[in-house]
């Protein structure tokens, strides 16, 4: 059974994403995240625009998370690979 990582984005991010404009997706260095992203290892990810029943959803390759530090601080850049599936995608 995959690990999958559950993430909502908003539409702007989510389409950069299916285009392949987008392959690091980022999240602050929080407790929150912390705890869901430091030693574990997943196979995909799940990306939803939304929250309606029929939200568009897009599986991405996981390919490893790292801490990025820059102007803006510290911050977990998650490294995106392929989409493997999307469903209810205009």
């Amino acid at each position: 059974m995959k690990k999958v990582l559950h993430l909502n984005l908003y539409r702007k991010y989510f389409d950069q994403i299916l285009k392949g404009e987008k392959t690091t997706e980022y999240r602050e260095v929080t407790p929150y995240w912390s705890k869901r992203l430091e030693g574990r290892d997943y196979d995909a990810i799940q990306f939803r625009n939304g929250y309606a029943k029929v939200a568009p959803v897009m599986i991405v390759e996981f390919k490893g998370v790292n801490i990025d530090n820059d102007v803006q601080g510290a911050r977990y850049a998650i490294e995106l690979g392929n989409i493997l599936e999307t469903k209810n995608v205009i």
